[in-house]
């Protein structure tokens, strides 16, 4: 076995990497990016070397830097994580050529299963069904356009390299394929640094379900049974599961022989996984992909299996044996994974980044695992992936772990930039999922008007915000008068005092009245004056509402704070209406200016100044945590200015475009 482990990756997969490599008593040498100086990972590791900016292509996916901070710290292997260059067969060569194990597959193997479009072929070879595409891709964007009629639509086009969603399109109709191109193109070549595509038939109602497998150098393959990843929003996977539910024995048992087989025939060695489209209506099977690596949701397997997948691999990239023979490997209960991403569910699934205010995990219990990449203070960048957690429960029974899994995300806090918990505790009691029915539509079918956030109204919202904001400022040691801002109610000491203030949330501004009585603050409604008691900590406020149960908690830094009461959770920014009044300025952009929907780097501007467009031309392409978004015009018009070029990071709601007025005759 090694001594040293270089964990060539970032967040939740680098802990969850070095918690094992340090129970099996290898020392371990993080990597990180100007932008993870302070990351969690970073803290953790025995030894962590910085490797370059935050964009990722200048930093975890320069393979000349990992190789030499391996050197440089004497690593004898690098374990490559997921994303990143997990799946790039030029990093387990660089690896080779350095006298470095590299804990997965070998070169060729990554290079021919990596690619969808090899893959694909060889598991025609193996007997294994796929599903009909088209499979030729020489950069020529027309001879793709050309070739969909086919194939027919709709029609997916998915990158050849990768995965996780990424460089994928749902194509409706022919009109639509140009664009899907271009968008999938840059997806995957910003992502997996290769921008060939494929096209595939769109199974509608399908579900996806895959099967880890494990070979070593012997010769020996067994599988570690199935997971369900059905549940997925924009082709990436949101809840994981194993054993697949309500999945037939005879469909079960075709998977894992297929699983198997091709791997077998193809020489793997270490983890991976075969992912397959399983037809709901006929049963039919389609393998997809192999990932030549750990997956995400490894943790479910790990669950219901009591094995360690990372010591496994360790231990098969040392040259040992598998730890286990097939008749040996046992399967308990079920597990469920919910990925926990910084994004706007309500949005569309916009990424989201900033600070995390406050991050607070459930009282640890048996069956409930988390792993995370992000503590209070973290910084969510625009650089990376969106995931920062995966809450995982266990039970006895599927509903035992989906019950355990909704209290773990209910008893999380995470306070700052938006995240999906709310919605992965609203899909987690719906029908579809509760009863195993899952396809990868029944997000788009539960949803098909957009995901509606928990909220409070507007003016109980503003009440809140304003009355934490108000009694944080207050003294403890001092009257509510010091708290007063802006201008004071000038009554006698001990007498109630009244502050108006303005409080924005999104892009609403609400007038909160907030009581000082001298012990307590109070927000003055029509039906009158609610308190609020609120408990100060050394990071966090937890608050009560008169009238109310439930207990909230807030964080409060200056005139801003972030606020969780139930599933509601919401920012806000809180001025006396007198500061308000005075830092009013310009009102916001109309029809007339293009704003950046979600933070980011603007990756291609299409326009310039003097042009004319149409109404929904593209203007403005931003990349967010690997994802890209095409904005367009709204409206024809000229354009008057063009305020970004690309490359520049811009946070949400920055002005990008402006059209010259419109003209009245």
């Amino acid at each position: 076995m090694f001594e040293s482990l270089l964990i060539a990756n970032r967040g939740e997969i680098a802990r969850r990497i070095i918690r094992t490599a340090r129970r099996m008593g290898l020392r371990t040498i993080a990597v990180y990016s100007d932008a993870d100086a302070d990351a969690p990972h970073v803290a953790e590791a025995d030894e962590a070397v910085h490797i370059g900016p935050a964009a990722a292509r200048d930093s975890y996916l320069r393979i000349d830097a990992i190789i030499e901070a391996a050197k440089r710290t004497g690593a004898e292997a690098i374990h490559p994580g997921y994303g990143f260059l997990s799946e790039r067969p030029d990093f387990p060569a660089a690896c080779a050529a350095a006298g470095i194990a590299f804990v997965g597959p070998p070169a060729e193997v990554v290079a021919s299963m990596g690619s969808k479009i090899a893959a694909k072929r060889l598991a025609v070879a193996a007997g294994v069904p796929v599903v009909p595409g088209v499979d030729a891709d020489s950069g020529d964007d027309a001879a793709l356009v050309a070739a969909a009629g086919a194939v027919g639509f709709p029609l997916l086009v998915k990158a050849s390299a990768g995965g996780g969603g990424k460089g994928m399109r749902v194509v409706e109709a022919a009109a639509d394929m140009a664009e899907a191109i271009g968008t999938a193109r840059r997806e995957a070549k910003a992502a997996f640094g290769d921008d060939r595509l494929l096209l595939e038939r769109l199974v509608r109602s399908a579900r996806h379900v895959e099967v880890q497998v494990a070979a070593d150098h012997h010769g020996a393959v067994v599988h570690l049974f199935e997971r369900d990843c059905s549940v997925q929003r924009n082709n990436q996977k949101v809840f994981e599961e194993a054993p697949a539910p309500n999945l037939a024995d005879e469909i079960r048992s075709r998977l894992l022989d297929d699983a198997v087989r091709l791997a077998h025939s193809i020489g793997y060695r270490n983890l991976g996984t075969m992912e397959f489209l399983v037809d709901a209506a006929t049963g039919e099977h389609f393998f997809l992909e192999m990932n030549t690596r750990l997956q995400v949701e490894h943790p479910v397997t790990e669950m219901i299996t009591g094995l360690d997948l990372v010591e496994w691999q360790l231990r098969i990239a040392a040259g040992e044996p598998l730890p286990l023979a097939q008749d040996a490997i046992r399967a308990s209960g079920h597990a469920i994974e919910a990925r926990l991403l910084a994004e706007r569910p309500e949005a569309g699934f916009l990424p989201a980044s900033g600070r995390v205010a406050l991050w607070r995990e459930p009282v640890p219990r048996p069956g409930l695992r988390i792993d995370s990449g992000i503590a209070s203070g973290s910084e969510i960048t625009v650089h990376y992936d969106s995931m920062v957690a995966k809450v995982i429960a266990h039970g006895a029974t599927r509903d035992a772990a989906r019950q355990a899994l909704i209290r773990g995300l209910s008893d999380l806090t995470v306070l700052g930039p938006d995240t999906n918990r709310a919605f992965l505790v609203d899909v987690a009691g719906h029908g579809p999922f509760a009863e195993g029915r899952a396809t990868t539509a029944m997000l788009r079918d539960l949803f098909p008007g957009g995901w509606t956030r928990p909220s409070l109204a507007p003016d109980r919202a503003a009440g809140i915000a304003a009355a934490l904001v108000a009694g944080a400022a207050r003294p403890a040691s001092r009257t509510p008068w010091t708290a007063l801002r802006g201008f004071r109610i000038l009554a006698p000491a001990g007498r109630p005092a009244v502050q108006d203030y303005t409080v924005t949330i999104d892009d609403g501004r609400e007038t909160a009245r907030i009581l000082f009585d001298g012990t307590a603050v109070s927000m003055v409604t029509p039906e009158g004056p609610v308190s609020i008691q609120v408990d100060g900590g050394p990071s966090a406020l937890s608050f009560r509402i008169d009238g109310d149960s439930r207990r909230g908690t807030a964080v409060v830094e200056g005139e801003t704070v972030a606020i969780r009461l139930g599933e509601a959770e919401w920012r806000a920014s809180v001025r006396t209406a007198l500061d308000a009044h005075e830092a009013a300025g310009a009102g916001g952009a109309g029809s007339d200016t293009l704003l950046a929907p979600m933070p980011g780097i603007v990756a291609e501007v299409k326009v310039a100044a003097g042009d004319v467009v149409a109404a929904g031309q593209p203007l403005i392409v931003i990349e967010s945590m690997k994802l890209f978004q095409t904005l367009s015009a709204p409206r024809a018009g000229t354009i008057a200015t063009v305020a970004v070029k690309a490359g520049e990071t811009v946070p949400a709601g920055h002005r990008l475009v402006a059209l010259a007025p419109e003209t009245t005759s």
